[in-house]
């Protein structure tokens, strides 16, 4: 069976932590994977890839398991870069593994999957006028959420726990920071995330729990052919 979807992600691949999950919802014999880090080691990410001051900062794990902050700008570069030699590799379907926001990314041929396009109208029609409470990497994150979920009925509120790096302790006390200022549905927003997290605070805070990635991986599913 030809590989018709590849997955990108700003890390590098493939991502053993993610694809459980992928292939819950996908044939594995269709999936290709890329990752814009692919074969570099973390001095050579750090020089390339390293946040300046008071730049967007979005992060990504890496096969050693190790979490990565990268700038947006300077990802955004690369990605497009990917892009279009995937296409010309000849994929049908770009599934981007990252949460972030992204303007300017474009494929010429390929459907390109964006979850920063279609996780935030589609948990938007999802949760109506709840409060939403959203759950993000790092601290510097929570400035640049604005924009993104601008369209909820409701200001969101936030909390930080990395999906790479933090302990069970930090997830929760996250997540019951959020019930605490009101919210009664839970997103969490990176693709490092993984339905054990989505398990465990569903359990914890008796409320509604969404997974990014999983919304994006049943839309894509529905695609493959």
């Amino acid at each position: 069976m030809k590989q018709t979807l590849v997955t990108l992600t700003i890390g590098q691949s493939p991502r053993s932590d993610i694809l459980p999950l992928l292939l819950e919802h996908m044939p594995e014999e269709q999936i290709a994977h890329a990752g814009l880090l692919d074969g570099l080691t973390a001095a050579e990410v750090e020089q390339q890839f390293a946040p300046q001051a008071d730049e967007k900062i979005l992060v990504s794990r890496l096969q050693d398991g190790s979490q990565a902050r990268l700038s947006a700008a300077k990802v955004e570069i690369g990605l497009q870069s990917k892009i279009l030699a995937l296409e010309e590799q000849g994929y049908q379907i770009i599934l981007l593994l990252c949460t972030g926001e992204f303007g300017q990314l474009r494929a010429s041929n390929a459907l390109l999957l964006e979850p920063d396009r279609i996780i935030p109208p589609l948990i938007k029609s999802i949760v109506d006028s709840h409060q939403v409470g959203i759950v993000v990497p790092v601290q510097e994150q929570i400035r640049e959420q604005a924009s993104k979920w601008r369209h909820l009925s409701k200001v969101p509120c936030f909390a930080v726990a990395s999906p790479y790096l933090s302990d069970d302790d930090t997830l929760s006390a996250a997540a019951l920071s959020l019930k605490e200022q009101g919210a009664d549905v839970v997103v969490l927003d990176c693709i490092g995330y993984h339905q054990y997290h989505r398990d465990f605070l569903q359990k914890l805070l008796e409320i509604p729990v969404l997974l990014s990635n999983v919304l994006v991986a049943k839309l894509a599913a529905e695609l493959l052919v």
